[in-house]
């Protein structure tokens, strides 16, 4: 049994060449993987082309739950698993997949590691269990912005086993960058419809600084654990800055 060749593999890519290279090498056994490229400007193109089992998309980004959406329609099968472009297979993993007998009525769930360059961690994040193979006739991404879901309403949720590595960060110019962009994206999908202000901007930063540090004992992932905390208290901060500045814009309307 090979189910891998009834499943495409679904990746939405901007500017990854740091990671995207690794993801790919883990999807040599797919015969179809779709890359949804919305504006890479970075040189990951250049890595895509280097590989024959890629059919490569140019779009826009709408935001992640809508942008996954318009690219699963571009897959062969009706079988998806979706992945980040900073994601790896482990071969684990890919071998239960051959022999998962696949249905109609599940979707399944991956374990999920986390890393921050090649370190793993292990209190800031966690390990993640997260809905990522479903049949596209059956079920979708929900239409969020950010934290976009499987849809799995009257389907049963099935964990697959073997691991997939997740490695969202290599540098601190990685934080910096993500926590603007899900920062602005959170307060352009918000404006207009939550509150906020200066002072909710900084306690919710500091909130999300201690949580993550002390709460969840961040500080037991030594350096890595110090950026990623005051990383969450950053993003926190300029979601809510950037909804309170949007909204004063819209009452000046």
């Amino acid at each position: 049994m090979n189910n891998i060749k009834n499943i495409s593999c679904v990746v939405i890519v901007k500017n990854a060449k740091t990671t995207i290279k690794n993801t790919l090498d883990s999807l040599l056994s797919f015969e179809d993987v779709v890359i949804y490229d919305n504006g890479s400007s970075d040189g990951t193109l250049d890595i895509i082309k280097n590989y024959t089992n890629i059919n490569l998309v140019q779009g826009e980004f709408m935001g992640f739950g809508p942008t996954k959406n318009e690219a699963i329609k571009y897959a062969k099968n009706d079988w998806i698993l979706s992945l980040d472009a900073d994601e790896v297979l482990s071969d684990d993993f890919i071998n239960n997949l051959k022999n998962l007998k696949l249905n109609n009525n599940n979707i399944y769930s991956i374990l999920r590691t986390n890393y921050y360059k090649k370190t793993e961690i292990k209190h800031c994040w966690g390990n993640d269990i997260i809905v990522r193979v479903f049949n596209r006739k059956k079920t979708i991404f929900t239409s969020d912005m950010v934290h976009e879901k499987i849809i799995y309403k009257d389907l049963n949720i099935l964990m697959l086993f073997g691991i997939v590595r997740h490695y969202p960060y290599s540098t601190i110019t990685d934080f910096i960058i993500k926590l603007d962009r899900y920062s602005t994206i959170f307060a352009n999908d918000n404006v207009g419809k939550k509150n906020s202000s200066p002072s909710k901007a900084i306690l919710n930063g500091i909130f999300s600084f201690i949580k993550t540090y002390f709460f969840k004992r961040g500080f037991l992932d030594g350096y890595a654990g110090l950026v990623i905390s005051f990383s969450h208290m950053a993003t926190n901060f300029y979601k809510y800055i950037k909804l309170y500045e949007l909204n004063n814009e819209l009452k000046r309307k």
